[in-house]
């Protein structure tokens, strides 16, 4: 393979004078822009929890399969955490009702306390220890890395009776709290539930059920409503529940309310009738769930969630640790709702690349054709990969078609092509990715047509001059 990767260097060499011109434009490697995460971000952490503290930090904590510690790490960007040292908070205790699984911590700043609420059941065997209740630890200094930490106390609902995923979050000032738990008299292992927090650990308010777990997505296994998870934008407070059971069946709802309506008024919440977050088999994620929010270093938001990369399950699904940290971007639609698309997949996050001539035109796919439009969200998600021709050339990929690439051919068409592993193949499927930094727009220059890039003419993707308008993207 020598020879082929020679030829293919000498050709990436030979365009990038003219591919650069006079103004600016710098070829960059698949890693120079800074550290992409790579999903799985954390192999074997379930319910997952990442947060940008105010200090820098990311922030991250989640169920570890042996379910016997609470565990922290942190790191300055998304893609750290997947390296950073992880210290042990706490472990469960040798007898009594913390003594069995603890599940789900999340880690908050309350009344300028470090707070790690969990779940946990005693241990022993049997049906008791699904005797599951919500628990906090505290930090007894500023560094919840290295302060000690010890048992503040139990969450007391208005129900002696299985509870877990407490979050916490504050809107106009007033600090709420929302967990899952099965009330007496329904028939569900779990429904939701808000209440005002006074403190820590104890309720300010009156507890209102705003879901029941009713739908088919929702019963799958077990009649499930868990997990929530808060996020305020374009003038609405955004609930992510998961639901169903914890295999591939596993996936997000989604509750709405307006910025203005009384959250403790359940008819506030609007449930999407359709899960919002499934099992993809075309990027080999199954049973995404128990999810998170943050912001990525640029601000953008992020959503965070396990899943497994493999369906079929030996044993009880709550005993398998491969529910791992996964991360990717959350995008929007015209009217302001989240677009999650679908789980993206194992390997670098994807992007998606907008035509800077017309917003309108999106590099994207239907089925094996390449077009230039908006179809939807997944179908205008490209991960980039290392090329072939030296450490400047990339390869394109769509992430609903992973062994699939970009191709160029003599007659100026691109196409989608499985990776023959031939030295044609890769030829044509290498690109030099050039940013320019001054209207920060990027090419993508073809290694086997000098002075050709990626464009648009109309509605499809072709090869056209380098330099012309229609050849410069904007990274999304």
């Amino acid at each position: 393979m020598n020879h082929i990767n020679r030829r293919l260097f000498l050709a990436g060499a030979a365009i990038l004078p003219a591919a650069c011109g006079k103004l600016g434009a710098v070829p960059v490697a698949p890693t120079a822009a800074g550290p992409v995460p790579v999903n799985p971000l954390i192999k074997q952490r379930a319910d997952a929890q990442i947060f940008r503290h105010d200090d820098g930090y990311y922030y991250m904590t989640g169920s570890v399969p042996e379910y016997d510690r609470l565990v922290l790490r942190r790191s300055k960007t998304i893609a750290g955490l997947s390296t950073a040292t992880e210290v042990v908070l706490w472990r469960h205790e040798k007898t009594g009702p913390m003594s069995g699984f603890l599940w789900a911590p999340e880690l908050h700043m309350v009344d300028g306390k470090w707070i790690v609420y969990f779940a946990a059941g005693p241990s022993g065997g049997g049906e008791d220890v699904f005797r599951i209740r919500s628990y906090a630890v505290v930090c007894d200094g500023p560094d919840p890395m290295t302060g000690k930490w010890s048992v503040l106390g139990e969450l007391q609902t208005p129900w002696d009776s299985f509870n877990l995923d407490t979050t916490i979050f504050t809107h106009k000032g007033t600090r709420y709290m929302v967990w899952a738990q099965r009330e007496p008299g329904i028939e569900t292992n779990s429904n939701l539930y808000i209440a005002k927090l006074e403190s820590a650990l104890k309720l300010g308010s009156k507890t209102v059920r705003i879901a029941v777990p009713t739908l088919d997505w929702e019963i799958r296994g077990y009649k499930v409503a868990e997990a929530p998870a808060v996020l305020h934008r374009n003038g609405r407070l955004f609930m992510t529940y998961s639901a169903s059971a914890t295999d591939a069946r596993y996936c997000l709802g989604l509750l709405t309310a307006d910025e203005n309506a009384d959250l403790l008024d359940a008819k506030s919440w609007v449930k999407s009738p359709q899960p919002v977050f499934v099992t993809n088999r075309a990027t080999s994620v199954y049973g995404p769930g128990h999810n998170s929010f943050t912001v990525d270093e640029k601000g953008r938001d992020i959503l965070v969630y396990h899943g497994r990369d493999y369906e079929t399950i030996q044993g009880d699904p709550l005993l398998n640790p491969d529910r791992h940290t996964r991360v990717q971007r959350l995008y929007y639609t015209a009217d302001g709702t989240p677009d999650f698309g679908v789980p993206v997949g194992n390997g670098p996050l994807p992007e998606r690349f907008i035509a800077a001539a017309d917003p309108k035109r999106l590099m994207a796919h239907d089925g094996m054709r390449l077009v230039a439009g908006n179809p939807a969200l997944p179908q205008t998600q490209f991960r980039q990969s290392p090329g072939r021709a030296g450490t400047e050339s990339i390869m394109l990929s769509p992430i609903l078609m992973p062994d699939h690439y970009l191709v160029a051919a003599k007659d100026g068409s691109i196409s989608l092509e499985k990776d023959s592993k031939s030295a044609d193949f890769a030829l044509r499927s290498q690109f030099v990715r050039f940013e320019e930094k001054a209207s920060d727009t990027l090419r993508f220059v073809a290694i086997s047509a000098p002075g050709k890039a990626i464009g648009t003419v109309g509605d499809q993707l072709r090869l056209v001059p380098s330099r012309d308008a229609t050849a410069y993207w904007r990274a999304d």
